[in-house]
C-alpha cells in the first residue's frame, strides 16, 4: 500500500512538475508569473485528444502532436499579448493581466466551440498494473514519471549544453546585457516559450489521461505553481523537486488522512516554507541595486 501510494504521487508530482517548468522557465527570463500557461496545458489535452479519437494515433504520436501544437500556441500566445508590453518596458504587472485576461479568453473560446463537456482519452494503458513488492502499481503511473523526469533531464542537458541554452541562462542573468553581446532577445523568448509549451502539451496529455479533459482544467495549474514556488521560482531542479514533493504529499493525505484535506496540507506547505524559505528550495538570493 504504501509503495502504491508513493508511485502514485510521484507520477502525479511529475505531471505537477511538467507545468511548474513552464512557469520557471517563462519566470526566469521576464520576471512575471505565466497565467495563460494552464489555458495552453487545456488546449494540448483537447489537441491530444482529437489526434486520439479521430485519428486514432497512438500515446506517441499524441504527445508528439500535443507538443507541436501547444509549443505553437504558447509563441503566438507571447507574441500578441505580451511582446508589444515588453517592448515598451511595460512593468511586469501588466504582463500578469495580460496573462490572466489571456487565460480568460481562452478557456471562453472552448466554452462557446467545443462546450462545457467531459472528455475522456482511450485507455491507452488498458489499466495495466505491475506486481511489485507485493503492490499492484499503475503502468500510467509509472510512465507519466518517467516521462516527466526523462523530459525534464533533457531540458536541463539543453540548458547546460547548448549555445541556445547558455543564452538562456545569460538572459535569465541580464537581458539587456546579453542583447549587447548579439544574442537576439526575441528569438530567445519565442524558444523558451516554445519550451514552456512543449512541457505544457506533455502535462496536458497525462492529465487528460489520467483524469478527464474539460474547459477548466487548466485551473489545476494553480498547484503546479504552488509547485514552483516550493521548488524556487526560476530554478528547473528546483519544479521537478517542488512538483514531486507536492504530488506525494498531496497523495498520503489523500490516503491516509482526507481527500477533503489535500488542499489544506498542500496551501499550508506552501505558507511555511515561504516563510521560512522566501525563495523557495532552490530559489536564490538577489537584490535590486540602484
Amino acid at each position: 500500500m504504501f509503495l502504491q501510494t508513493l508511485v502514485t504521487g510521484l507520477s502525479i508530482g511529475g505531471i505537477y512538475a511538467l507545468m511548474a517548468v513552464g512557469y520557471s522557465l517563462v519566470f526566469s527570463v521576464l520576471g512575471f508569473s505565466n497565467f495563460a500557461h494552464g489555458a495552453v496545458i487545456m488546449l494540448g489535452a483537447y489537441l491530444g485528444l482529437a489526434l486520439a479519437v479521430k485519428l486514432h494515433l497512438g500515446i506517441g504520436l499524441v504527445l508528439v502532436g500535443s507538443i507541436v501544437g501547444s509549443g505553437i500556441l504558447a509563441v503566438m500566445n507571447e507574441r500578441l499579448a505580451y511582446s508589444v508590453l515588453r517592448r515598451r518596458k511595460a512593468p511586469s504587472l501588466y504582463l500578469m493581466i495580460s496573462a490572466m485576461g489571456c487565460s480568460v479568453f481562452l478557456e471562453n473560446l472552448v466554452y462557446a466551440t467545443i462546450g462545457s463537456r467531459f472528455y475522456a482519452f482511450p485507455e491507452f494503458f488498458s489499466r495495466q498494473v505491475v506486481q511489485f513488492a507485493g503492490s499492484s502499481l499503475s503502468l500510467l503511473d509509472l510512465a507519466a514519471f518517467i516521462v516527466a523526469f526523462l523530459a525534464i533531464l533533457a531540458l536541463h542537458v539543453f540548458v547546460t549544453r547548448t549555445k541556445t541554452g547558455i543564452a538562456i541562462r545569460a538572459g535569465v542573468c541580464d537581458m539587456t546585457m546579453c542583447s549587447l553581446m548579439g544574442v537576439n532577445v526575441d528569438r530567445l523568448i519565442m524558444v523558451v516559450f516554445l519550451l514552456a509549451g512543449a512541457f505544457a502539451g506533455v502535462a496536458g496529455v497525462f492529465l487528460g489521461v489520467k483524469y478527464l479533459v474539460y474547459p477548466t482544467m487548466g485551473w489545476v495549474t494553480n498547484k503546479a505553481y504552488i509547485a514552483a514556488v516550493i521548488g524556487g521560482l526560476g530554478s528547473l531542479p528546483g519544479a521537478l523537486v517542488g512538483g514531486l514533493i507536492l504530488g506525494v504529499v498531496e497523495t498520503f493525505v489523500s490516503t491516509y488522512v482526507s481527500s477533503v484535506m489535500r488542499d489544506v496540507f498542500s496551501f499550508t506547505l506552501l505558507i511555511a516554507l515561504l516563510v521560512w524559505m522566501p525563495n523557495g528550495l532552490f530559489g536564490s538570493d538577489t537584490e535590486e541595486k540602484v
